[in-house]
This record gives structure tokens, C-alpha cells and sequence, in this order.
């Protein structure tokens, strides 16, 4: 029975040893740029993930592509030229700021802005309407006391 687990664990981690795809590189800086590239490319058929953490088909064949690339020499602007013209600014992981993806950049900060604004009409038209009632009731309350008043006067 205490084999069980050591062999639930060994099946585990040899899974994901095969996900690995490991690339040979003669220069260590176009492994440093392939590492670098893989992790900024999105793979398009996956959900949040860079084309580094997939196991899809495409994201195979981007980093093929990638790799080859690299070692016909083109640089990492001619590589991210090349996806973003093919596939769109959706292939970067973190899109750069551009007219066109601006609102990508500004829309949470706007959302967040108009949140706060609403919270604090909200609250402060709260205020108002409380603030509104005490006044009543304090104004009721003077009239009842008035009225008592007078009643006393009277008898």
C-alpha cells in the first residue's frame, strides 16, 4: 500500500517531463532570444497561455517557426513583425500601446474610474436622503413638543 503513492508520483512527474520540448542552440543567445520569444507569443487556441506553457498543436508549430527563424538569423523585431502581421496584435502576450490597442490599456482604468464615481453618488445621495429624513423627523418631533406644550398651557 505505501508503494502506491511513490508510483502515482513517478507516473506524475514523468508526465510532465513529456511536455518539455527542448530546442539545441549553437549560440546561447538565440537560445536566450527563443526563450524569451516563446514566453511573449500567445498561443491562439488556448486560454491565457504563451506559446512556452502549451502543449497545443499550434503552439507547437509557432515555436517551430519561431526556432526557425532564429536560425536563419532574422531578429526578434523581424519574428514579432512577422506573427503580428500574420496573426494579429492578439499573438502578443502583453500587446504593446498602440492606437489600436489602446483601449485594451485604458478601458480598466476608466471602468475603475466610473466604479468610484458611481460608489461615491451613491453614498453621498445616501447621505442626503438620511440626512433628509432626520430633518423630518426632528421637524415632527418639534411639532409634537409644541403641541404638548401648548396643551400644557392651556389647562
Amino acid at each position: 500500500m505505501k508503494l502506491l503513492p511513490i508510483l502515482i508520483l513517478l507516473m506524475l512527474s514523468f508526465h510532465s517531463i513529456a511536455g518539455v520540448e527542448y530546442k539545441k542552440f549553437e549560440d546561447p543567445q538565440k537560445e536566450q532570444a527563443y526563450r524569451v520569444l516563446i514566453d511573449e507569443l500567445r498561443c491562439l487556441v488556448c486560454q491565457n497561455q504563451t506559446i512556452a506553457d502549451s502543449n497545443a498543436d499550434l503552439a507547437k508549430d509557432l515555436r517551430r517557426q519561431v526556432y526557425e527563424m532564429l536560425e536563419k538569423g532574422q531578429t526578434r523585431d523581424e519574428i514579432v513583425d512577422f506573427m503580428i502581421q500574420r496573426y494579429g496584435d492578439f499573438v502578443m502576450y502583453n500587446p504593446q500601446f498602440k492606437a489600436k490597442t489602446g483601449v485594451l490599456w485604458v478601458a480598466p482604468f476608466i471602468f475603475l474610474l466610473v466604479g468610484f464615481i458611481l460608489v461615491w453618488f451613491m453614498s453621498r445621495r445616501k447621505k442626503m436622503q438620511e440626512n433628509s429624513q432626520a430633518n423630518d423627523q426632528q421637524k415632527a418631533q418639534q411639532a409634537k413638543v409644541r403641541k404638548l406644550l401648548d396643551e400644557g398651557d392651556q389647562s
